[in-house]
């Protein structure tokens, strides 16, 4: 990793970078401010560079200004990689100082998943959905864990599927909306077998759960509503289409809580 003397300050950039969560991912957002001050000081500029990937494909109707959107991010990753110079920006600086090149290389692998979002192409299987999800949700995971402390691939490598496809899901009725494809197969059968096999790799992640150090817990923490968002899907598949999948919020408060406080994300 690189160092940085105000690696545990919140300066500017840093009130910035938790400002984009706050409103660009609240849930991650909340799950962060759980944790331990000097974890959200790490974890807030991986998880505004996040928003900010997510929205670029989506804020204009010209695929060659999103692309370029992408592509600025991923030179802002290569001047990480390179160790040099890195460009001033409220999001980048901050992030240079908790990537290095190989969380940089996982960081541009998301950034170029986020390509599917321009197309707005259907995927073509269940396998491209997961790759997809892979690629964005769980190469985030990784390179968050990363960030804070040892974490296995056997946990990780769950772990982001499950929290990808659970968002991913509570996003159905926005993609729909903004021209994506979101499933390969929207039958109420397929998104129960497709919550099923979420909810699989949750267990997988949690039983795990030892192969992920104390330092690295928070990086974990955004899946405390996975579990209620998948189990709801399986049960009731037409909650998904409805935009229906959000715990009540006292549950919701509740198992954060408890997830936090005893380490069991």
């Amino acid at each position: 990793m690189r160092s940085t003397g105000s690696c545990c300050v919140f300066d500017a950039d840093l009130t910035a970078c938790a400002g984009i969560v706050r409103r660009a991912d609240p849930a991650r957002f909340r799950a962060t401010m759980a944790g331990p001050v000097a974890a959200r000081a790490r974890l807030f500029p991986l998880y505004a560079f996040n928003s900010e990937v997510a929205r670029a494909p989506w804020v204009t109707q010209e695929p060659i200004i999103a692309q370029m959107r992408l592509q600025w991010w991923r030179d802002v990753l290569a001047e990480i990689a390179g160790g040099g110079a890195v460009r001033r920006h409220e999001v980048a600086t901050p992030l240079a100082g908790v990537l290095d090149a190989t969380g940089a290389g996982l960081l541009d692998a998301l950034v170029a998943a986020r390509r599917a979002d321009i197309e707005r192409a259907p995927f073509a299987d269940e396998a491209a959905l997961w790759a997809y999800l892979d690629a964005t949700s769980g190469n985030l995971m990784r390179v968050a864990a990363r960030a804070l402390g040892p974490a296995d691939e056997a946990a990780l490598g769950p772990a982001g599927l499950a929290l990808g496809l659970a968002n991913w899901l509570r996003a159905i009725p926005a993609l729909e909306a903004a021209g994506r494809a979101p499933l390969p197969d929207g039958r109420p059968e397929a998104v129960q077998r497709l919550a099923g096999e979420g909810l699989a790799h949750l267990r997988a992640a949690r039983a795990r759960r030892g192969a992920v150090s104390r330092a690295a817990r928070p990086a974990l923490l955004p899946l405390w509503e996975a579990g209620m968002v998948l189990t709801r899907a399986a049960r009731d598949p037409a909650l998904v289409a409805a935009g229906a999948l959000e715990p009540a919020p006292v549950r919701s408060r509740a198992a954060l809580m408890w997830r936090a406080l005893s380490g069991r994300w």
